[in-house]
């Protein structure tokens, strides 16, 4: 096997393993993609999604206890209400937040302290004035409607980003099969190709 033949050997096989590296690079490029998307998705979205429903959770034991003037909620359970309030709070302060939504948190950690004073207020005065805290209680509401669409509109957009990504992936995963093809043909008809010696 002459040098010439050795050579279009070399170029053909290089050829190959350069697509294929390339390809790969950019499956993991997708891929990385992909799992970035899926692991948003569970952890700031479905967790903070389950945090904002405890939150509306306690926030009702609140609004219940108000409008029925249950003063052993507010001398036995309030401040247990409270606390786990301001747990969930401080961990919902670790998920990653989009810019709409520590605007519409930080409102609402704002309400939280407008609720436990007009709270003291009301307990002072004997459960006679609700429409203060009731007032802040129906803000702490609007608050966490608005933060659970947040997290159903950024599922979505993490979800359509996935989607992108494998959208990617199998795109490229067909020209990948394509141009090794057209290669496999190119290499054929270079290294079959013998030319003729002039006489």
């Amino acid at each position: 096997m002459g040098f010439y033949a050795k050579f279009k050997w070399i170029l053909g096989i290089l050829l190959i393993f350069v697509l294929i590296i390339m390809t790969n690079l950019i499956d993991k490029n997708n891929f990385v993609r992909v799992r970035d998307s899926v692991v948003t998705i569970y952890e700031d979205r479905l967790i903070a999604n389950d945090l904002i429903f405890e939150k509306l959770k306690l926030v009702q034991e609140k609004e219940v206890a108000v409008k029925t003037l249950d003063s052993t909620f507010y001398e036995n359970c309030n401040l247990k209400v409270n606390d786990n309030l301001q747990s969930l709070i401080s961990k919902f302060e670790k998920t990653k937040l989009t810019l709409k939504e520590a605007t519409v948190f930080n409102d609402f950690k704002s309400n939280v302290k407008v609720l436990q004073n007009a709270e003291t207020k009301f307990i002072n005065s004997s459960y006679n004035s609700t429409s203060k805290v009731s007032s802040a209680i129906n803000s702490l509401k609007n608050n966490i409607n608005d933060l659970s669409k947040i997290q159903l509109n950024e599922g979505s957009r993490q979800m359509s980003i996935s989607k992108r990504a494998v959208d990617s992936v199998e795109l490229f995963t067909q020209i990948e099969i394509y141009m090794l093809v057209f290669l496999a043909i190119i290499i054929q008809v270079v290294v079959m190709y013998n030319p003729k010696e002039k006489k």
